[in-house]
């Protein structure tokens, strides 16, 4: 909403605004394309008008998306899925993100699916083999070792901190 609103009030009409993308109606001019990014950045929002970047936030948004936000992990590895989503060569898309980023897109994914990890144990709805199967990690030890070399902790560990991170919050 914030978005649109900045928008308006420079006059820009929009067909479209989703998270991380917007499609103008016209071709905004160098003014114009200043004070919005100047208005956004205000609201703690980045405007980014370049195509390495864009894309970098449409790979982190669709890994993001895919991990956090969907019950059911795609049926093809995310390579695929990223590669088949973005409409780009997976190569590509891997380069692009390492140079940017400092970081391989796989690297991205695991601390993502372990964090995606770290919320199923704290919510206490799942066993560790659940999780392990609901994000596609072929053992509870391989998702055990990564969580480990990720947080320092062991995932049963990490699970008995949460009472007293509630303990520490109620003597807040």
């Amino acid at each position: 909403m914030m978005v649109a609103q900045e928008l308006k009030k420079l006059g820009l009409k929009h067909v479209l605004v989703e998270l991380g993308t917007v499609d103008l109606v016209e071709i905004i001019n160098p003014h114009q394309q200043d004070q919005l990014k100047k208005n956004l950045l205000k609201s703690g929002l980045e405007l980014l008008d370049d195509k390495k970047s864009i894309l970098i936030e449409k790979i982190k948004n669709a890994i993001t998306q895919l991990i956090h936000h969907t019950d059911e992990l795609p049926l093809i590895n995310y390579s695929g899925y990223l590669a088949e989503n973005l409409q780009y060569d997976h190569t590509y898309l891997a380069n692009i993100f390492s140079e940017v980023q400092g970081i391989t897109i796989q690297q991205f994914i695991i601390v993502h699916k372990i964090e995606r990890v770290k919320e199923l144990l704290q919510y206490n709805k799942l066993n560790l083999p659940e999780i392990a199967f609901k994000l596609h990690y072929s053992s509870v030890a391989h998702l055990s070792n990564q969580f480990k070399k990720i947080t320092a902790l062991s995932p049963s560990f990490y699970k008995q901190l949460k009472p007293n991170r509630q303990r520490n919050l109620e003597n807040v």
